[in-house]
Parts: structure tokens; sequence; C-alpha cells
């Protein structure tokens, strides 16, 4: 896991050093433990290094193979790397290390732009080929690693993260219309290749890009996921089984290639649990196992201690725990924020940054649960989708759009008024052809879209800025796949996550796998008073927020009037939702 950054010069000159300087600067918390540099002529390719594999100086980047054609910088990690490797030993390729970097090199010199359906695992790389002058970039099949660009007259630029872009001072960062209307409808939720920012774009999941230095792009999908039946009906046992075993090798690869110690984030609820069992099972050692706890609200625990607790206890794990008093959050939010490639509206954001902090001291790798309730059917709101009458967009929004149209237009000032791009994003996503049923297409939007830019992402953001790689088993891919293909009423079944609890039993505690679905407690920003109010009427009534001119000032002054009377339909306070976007910009434009 690592930052990285990069430019090519589509102008008679190179790119200037301190522009390097500057992106690298703004990887740096990605990647703690070594860094690189390399240009030539119109290209620079920069690296911030988090060792996990090949810890040795030959797994330093930016990397070039061995006959020095090919330089490329990586982020991510290659679960079948060896199998690779040997392969690519087999037919003469030669490397000078044992990491995975070395194998996407030359799996790029053997296949060419064909090497990403080799690849099985998480990754963002960029290729320089020396003798097209083109550089390849791609991102994995769902998202799980970030990859932003931006192009201008004077050039094409990469990095891991939006701050990289900006730190060149040639990015324009006036409000994309289309960004903020998704930003504000799907809590956060911006689908590539937007972002916020006019001027910045991030890369789709699964697609791959060659740019050459005519600044000519050509972008392709090599992955797209598809949820039809297979020809031959299984059974409900059959479907349990293979997903079990899909489940079980995932969890394993994701601990045996690592060359330093893996550990587990419990939270306490059904997913993080399984993982442990799975691992247990797995014939992993001693594991490591890591949960947070915060102050409680008079209606609501601010742990999950009771759940997570007994999982460590059967399995024997080494367990550490955490308790942050809520004076702690406030206080850290300003750091969370700044570690927020983009704006990120979930309460937890700010717990996995405190958590990550202290798991960063015991190990460089953990495994988490996210992508469970998008992969398995896990959220109330599924149900009552599938229990709505109309088309999908009928459907879909009343249960998951943060506001409607009309609400959005009141929200903001006249400038961002616009079309209905959110509705307009669901009825294309959710009439697909790649899709069996409604069911289906939700659940494939859901993995495909929306668990990118929302969990997926504030995982990867919060725990990098430690240092820490975070592994998701369940967005393994083959996994993925295999799930999508599932009936979804097998996975809606015992209130959602069907299959899931159905392998969880006899594995850990009933108690866990019988529990309501639940959210990581952060309750001092769920119930907005006191000094958490405070901070978000001071920066919704900020000079910054009134210049910037974003928001509709009625509007903001009937929400700061009930901070506790308006929430979207998620359950999410929509003075937050504001207050945050407000704040970001102010850290980050």
């Amino acid at each position: 896991m690592c930052g990285l950054y990069g430019a090519l010069s589509f102008v008679d000159e190179p790119v200037d050093r301190a522009v390097a300087i500057a992106m690298s600067e703004k990887v740096a918390r990605r990647g703690p433990d070594d860094e690189g540099f390399w240009s030539e002529d119109a290209v620079l390719l920069g690296h911030r290094r988090l060792s996990i594999i090949d810890l040795s100086r030959h797994g330093h980047q930016p990397m070039q193979d061995v006959a020095e054609r090919y330089f490329i910088v990586f982020n991510g990690t290659i679960y079948n790397y060896p199998e690779l490797r040997q392969q690519l030993i087999a037919e003469g390729y030669q490397f000078r290390s044992h990491s995975d970097t070395e194998v996407i090199i030359n799996a790029y010199a053997r296949w060419g732009d064909a090497c990403t359906e080799k690849l099985h695992g998480m990754f963002a790389f960029a290729i320089w080929d020396r003798l097209k002058k083109s550089l390849f970039l791609a991102r994995d099949r769902l998202g799980i690693k970030p990859l932003y660009y931006m192009q201008t007259g004077r050039g094409f630029y990469f990095a891991s993260n939006p701050q990289a872009l900006i730190a060149t001072g040639e990015c324009d960062t006036s409000i994309d219309p289309v960004g903020l209307h998704y930003q504000l409808s799907l809590h956060a939720v911006i689908p590539a290749p937007r972002t916020l920012l006019k001027g910045v774009r991030k890369f789709r999941p699964g697609f791959q890009m060659l740019v050459d230095s005519d600044g000519i792009i050509n972008e392709q999908r090599y992955w797209l996921l598809k949820a039809h039946r297979p020809e031959n009906a299984l059974t409900s046992q059959e479907w349990n089984e293979k997903i079990h075993a899909s489940l079980i090798e995932a969890v394993k690869r994701r601990i045996d290639i690592a060359d330093v110690p893996v550990g587990v984030l419990l939270s306490g609820g059904l997913d993080s649990s399984l993982l442990v069992a799975l691992l247990a099972e797995a014939g992993a050692g001693q594991i490591k196992t890591f949960s947070i706890g915060f102050e409680d609200q008079p209606e609501e625990k601010g742990s999950e201690f009771e759940f997570s607790d007994p999982v460590a206890e059967r399995y024997q794990t080494e367990h550490h725990k955490f308790l942050i008093p809520n004076n702690q959050v406030l206080a850290r939010l300003p750091e969370a924020v700044e570690a927020m490639a983009e704006p990120m509206f979930g309460q937890d954001a700010v717990a996995f940054y405190l958590l990550s902090e202290q798991v960063s001291q015991s190990v460089k790798v953990v495994q988490s649960g996210q992508g469970a309730d998008e992969v398995f059917a896990g959220y109330f709101w599924y149900g009552r989708m599938l229990a709505e009458a109309g088309n999908p967009l009928q459907r879909f929004a009343p249960h998951y759009v943060d506001r409607e149209h009309e609400e959005f237009l009141q929200t903001v000032s006249s400038d961002f008024h616009g079309h209905d791009y959110t509705a307009t994003l669901i009825e294309e996503a959710l009439n697909s052809e790649h899709a069996d049923t409604f069911m289906d297409a939700v659940l494939r939007f859901d993995v495909t879209t929306l668990v990118v830019d929302d969990p997926v992402k504030r995982v990867d953001n919060m725990t990098m800025a430690w240092g820490l790689e975070a592994r998701v088993p369940f967005l393994d891919h083959h996994l993925v796949e295999l799930a999508s293909a599932c009936p979804p009423e097998l996975k809606l079944k015992h209130h959602g996550k069907g299959i899931l609890k159905e392998i969880a039993r006899d594995k850990i505690p009933d108690a866990v796998i019988n529990r309501p679905k639940g959210y990581f407690p952060m309750p001092a920003l769920k119930y907005v008073r006191g000094d958490f109010y405070q901070f978000m009427a001071d920066t919704l009534n900020s000079q910054a927020c009134r210049e910037r001119g974003i928001f509709n000032r009625t509007y903001h002054d009937k929400l700061l009037a009930e901070p506790e009377q308006h929430f979207t339909r998620l359950n999410g306070s929509k003075l937050w939702h504001s207050a945050l976007l407000e704040y970001w910009l102010q850290q980050h434009i």
C-alpha cells in the first residue's frame, strides 16, 4: 500500500521538479517507509512506500524492468503474484525482487493491456513505456485503491488523492454542479469519473487508460460485473457451500500474501466477527483483533464491546480495545477531514481514523468487513425497495436518496441549479441489461458504484492516513462474481445477509448473528448538540462559507434552528452533511 503520483508533459519541456515535490508531500502519509522519484524527458513518476511485500531495497519504486523499457509506480496488493511470477519466469522473464510490483511490470511486458485481466487483487498503477512514449494506467475492478487524474493544456497528471493534483497549481477547483448533486443526494457518493471539483476526475473501477505524449487518451473497460443466474440451478445448500469456500479462499489470500503481521478490525458485527472465525478455520495462527468504542449518549451506547469481546474470547485472539472520550472526537475531527480525499459524510470516518492510529502501532495490515452488506444484501432498505411498486427509480429513490431534487434546489444557491442528475444516474444503473431482476440490479449498482465511494473509500483514506493497509475480503472479485449470480432471495433471508448468517452459525455467538444490523456507534456526531452543534454553526456561518456561496442561507438557517429535526432517509443529519462539506472545502481548497 502506498501513495503514487506522476505527470506526462504535453509541451516541449519537462515537468517542473517543484511540482513533483508538492505532489509527493500530499501523498506522503500513505507511504511512511520510503520515497522515490524518477523523471525522463516529458514524464515523471513518484512514489511513497508502505513496505508490505519484499521489505528489501529491491522493492523500491519507481521500479524498472530488467530491460529498462518500462517504469512503474503501484499502490495495492496482488494476491496471485506468486503464481504469475512463476509463470513469467518459465517464459523467460527476469526478476530482481520478490515483489508484486515487478510481477505487474513483467505482466505488462508479456501481455500488454491484457495484463489487468490476470491480476487478482486491489491496485492502482501507472506504467511508462520508454519506447512508445506512452503511459498506461489501471484501477482494480471494485475501486478498492484510489486513482485520480486531471488533464490540462500542459499535461496529464495523476495521483492517489486530489490534493496532489491541487498542489500542482494547475487544477480547476471550482465546484462541479453534477458532482455537488451527487454529493448531497447520495450521502457523499460521487461516482467516477466525476468528483466535487471540475478539474479533478477519478478512474472508474475496472477500467484502464493509455495516454500518449500528444495528449490522446484511450480508455477502456476490462471487467464488467453481471448478475445472472447460472445455467444449472443450485440448491440453497450448494450456494452456501460455494460461497463459504470462496470466502475461506479470500481471507486466506489476504493473510498469506504479506511479509508483515495481519490483524482484523473487529467491530462486534457479523461481518468482522465472521472474518475472525474464517481465519481460524483457514488455519491462521495467533490472530490480532482491534476494537474501538466511544462514550455513551442517553439515546445510544457508544461501543459494541459486548459483541466483540465474546468473539475475541472464543478464538483466543490477541485482542486490543480502545475507548475514546467524546472530547477527543471533536478535537481530532480536523485531522480526519484533512485525511479525506473527498468530503465524507459517514459518521464512522473519525472512528476509523482514531482506530487506525492505534492499530498502526501494532500491525501494518488489517482485514476489514467492508462490502459484506452490499454484496450480501445486509441493509434494511433492500427489503423496503423490493416491496415497492413502480419503475426502478420509484422503487429505489424513496429509500436511499438523501433529498428529492426539489429539496436539493432549496439546499444550494441558484448558481448550482440544474437537472436531476442523480435520478438520471439511478435510472441508467438500474435499467441495466446485466442483471436478471430489480434486486440484482440494485445490488450490482451498490457493489460496483455506491460502496466504492462510501465505505471503501472512507476506510482506505482513514487507514492510509496512518500507513495502515486495509484488506477487504468481501470484495474479492471472485467472491463478488459468485455472489452476484446467487438468487437475491437467499441473500435477503433472515432480514438480510441470509447466506452469511447461515455460514456463521456455530462459528460465532448467536447474539452476534441475530442482532439487528448495527452501524459504527458515534453518538457525539449523531446527536447534534453542545460543542458539536457549535462547530457546525460556526462553519456554516463563517465568512468563507458565505463568500463561497454554495448554500441557500434560508434553508440552512432552518437546519440550524432545528438541529435534530432534519435527517435523511438513511438517518444522516442534513446539518452535518452541509457542515462537513463546507469544512472540507475550507481545509483543502
